[in-house]
């Protein structure tokens, strides 16, 4: 067997073009946004019935609006003796749209607002299981707080563009037909005229969306940057301040919020010349359309009840424009997070086996194994084979960058062999490949703290949700933790993130009692004991190697303590080349 200098894991990513994609140059190679939409209607299942309720209840907003209208000019007419119905029956109609009006903008808030948290919930959900099902490469291909950053600001900005903005959208078009069309009957011209500049308007939209989805971009990028730099600040915290360099790393954030407020601002110049512009468009267009009624009104072809629906429908039709040239950054910083979400989306699933459980003592055969990491110039583990015979306990030695761990997490199918074999078989003879599946085999407990915050049960039961006291009491006492009982709250004690409130010992301890509850037939402990004294340690292995001979448990050692040899009926050295 050979070796090669130790690299970190990952998995072999192919760039390739999807369609509807924009490579690295940024060049448009389909139409992006119809990919995008569609990406957030398929996000929409779950929600779509409520969507359309809330769609509906807009469009009666709608209604009522232009109801409101002509019932003004009918009463308008009538007070100034042009109308033939009763003043009281226009005021009456006025009252009664007006009270339909708030009943409807109520009942339409109240879904919003649920429909909104219930959209979000089930996008984070779906990405997030995602995530957690995806395949495992040891070096991920997003941070851990630009995830964060998706999960949270990026489902934010979707959600609020699938129950809110969307459907203003949809009511926004129907306004501007509505309003163009009583326009029309009113005046053709004057509907005409005012319509004219939609072409304009919508050559500029194009230019306006192309520059604020990159200024989108870029922004997105610079607060997963300061996300990810907090949560990793936060986390190594101690060894920021061994390292005496706590005011370099705020030097380090105030470099990259600078970056950030340069983007915004940028974005905020650009957002405000564009808003001018359209604000100055629709100044001319109303001082237009009230010129024109006064000159109507004083050659008398038009009643002063016209003249106000005049007035009234200007802004039903500069309305709409004003309100899409606020959804388009909307919008587009929506799509922006659709991409990151897709990419979170695209990354590629462990395949869905049945657990394949052995029943007995299950032994573990490599064969002619290979294995390199695919940004690795040189093989980690090349023409390696080895025997892990059932019942037996096998200690694995070897320097830094040999292969120790990479050799485990082949076992455990977080990583697949280049060539050769990993299978585990039984004394009956029945045999199975390393997959996903022969997961349910094996009891892990990794090297270093990895309880989770929350209490001592709760980190317990994630060894086996169906536990009860004795079971958790006889692992504690198996992993030499009893001090869990001398503990105030027992179980029931809060540990914080990381195992906060717990020593390196007592938190490593937990951890091994946490993973005797499974049911696996082979134990894998990596360096499981490195934070443990010698008595500890001793009494902890011969509690573990007593209980795997009763049960004929096939345990693999990571370590360097020779003190663990000494329960190990074979070893294992790794070299690194």
């Amino acid at each position: 067997m050979t070796r090669g200098s130790s690299c970190p894991e990952g998995r072999t990513t192919e760039t390739h073009d999807r369609p509807g994609t924009v490579n690295d140059n940024g060049k448009r190679l389909t139409p992006r946004m119809l990919h995008l939409l569609w990406w957030l209607w398929r996000s929409s299942r779950g929600i779509r019935t409520k969507a359309l309720l809330n769609i509906v209840l807009g469009l009666a907003i709608v209604g009522t609006d232009f109801a409101l209208i002509r019932a003004t000019k009918m009463t308008i007419d009538t007070a100034t003796g042009q109308g033939d119905r009763p003043l009281w029956a226009g005021c009456a109609l006025l009252i009664g749209i007006g009270l339909g009006s708030v009943a409807i903008i109520f009942v339409r808030s109240r879904i919003g607002a649920i429909l909104g948290l219930r959209n979000q919930n089930l996008i984070q959900k779906r990405v997030f299981a995602r995530l957690m099902h995806s395949v495992w490469t040891g070096k991920e291909q997003f941070h851990s707080g630009d995830v964060t950053n998706r999960l949270i600001r990026d489902t934010n900005e979707i959600t609020g563009v699938v129950t809110d903005t969307i459907p203003a959208t949809i009511c926004v078009v129907f306004r501007l037909v509505i309003a163009f069309l009583f326009l029309y009957h009113f005046d053709a011209r004057l509907a005409i005229s005012l319509t004219l500049i939609s072409p304009l308007f919508l050559a500029l939209s194009k230019v306006y969306a192309r520059k604020m989805r990159r200024l989108a971009r870029e922004i997105r990028r610079s607060e997963s940057a300061i996300h990810s730099l907090m949560q990793e600040s936060i986390l190594h915290r101690m060894v920021l301040k061994t390292l005496e360099q706590s005011d370099g790393i705020v030097g380090r954030l105030e470099q990259r919020q600078g970056t950030l407020y340069e983007q915004v601002r940028s974005r905020t110049h650009f957002s405000s010349a564009s808003n001018l512009v359209v604000t100055f468009g629709f100044t001319a267009g109303y001082l237009f359309t009230f010129i024109w009624g006064v000159h109507r009104l004083e050659a008398g072809t038009i009643t002063y009840g016209t003249m106000l629906a005049f007035i009234q429908l200007v802004g039903q039709v500069q309305g709409p424009f004003r309100s899409i040239t606020r959804y388009f950054p909307v919008i587009i910083s929506a799509l922006t997070a659709a991409e990151r979400l897709e990419q979170l989306e695209d990354i590629a699933l462990e395949p869905e086996e049945k657990n394949r459980f052995f029943n007995g003592s299950t032994g573990i055969r490599l064969r002619n194994v290979r294995y390199a990491y695919p940004d690795g110039q040189r093989d980690i583990i090349r023409n390696f084979s080895f025997d892990f015979t059932p019942g037996s306990a096998t200690a694995i030695t070897g320097e830094t960058g040999a292969g120790k761990t990479t050799l485990i997490r082949l076992i455990l199918a977080l990583l697949s062999p280049r060539e050769g074999n990993v299978d585990f078989y039984d004394m009956t003879g029945a045999t199975s490949p390393a997959s996903p599946a022969t997961r349910c085999n094996l009891v892990y407990v990794p090297q270093g703290n990895t309880l989770f915050s929350g209490t001592i049960r709760d980190n317990m039961l994630l060894g086996d949700p169906q536990a009860t006291e004795q079971d958790m009491t006889d692992a504690l006492h198996l992993a030499c933790a009893d001090f869990v009982f001398d503990l105030p709250e027992g179980l029931d004690t809060v540990c914080g993130e990381s195992g906060t409130g717990l020593s390196e010992g007592q938190a490593q301890r937990i951890a091994i009692a946490r993973a005797l509850l499974r049911r696996g037939n082979v134990l894998l402990l990596d360096e499981a004991t490195s934070s443990l004294d010698t008595d500890t340690e001793q009494e902890l292995i011969m509690n573990i190697s007593t209980r795997a001979k009763e049960k004929g448990q096939t345990i693999l050692f990571i370590t360097h303590r020779h003190a663990v040899k000494e329960y190990c009926t074979q070893s294992l050295h790794l070299d690194r080349l």
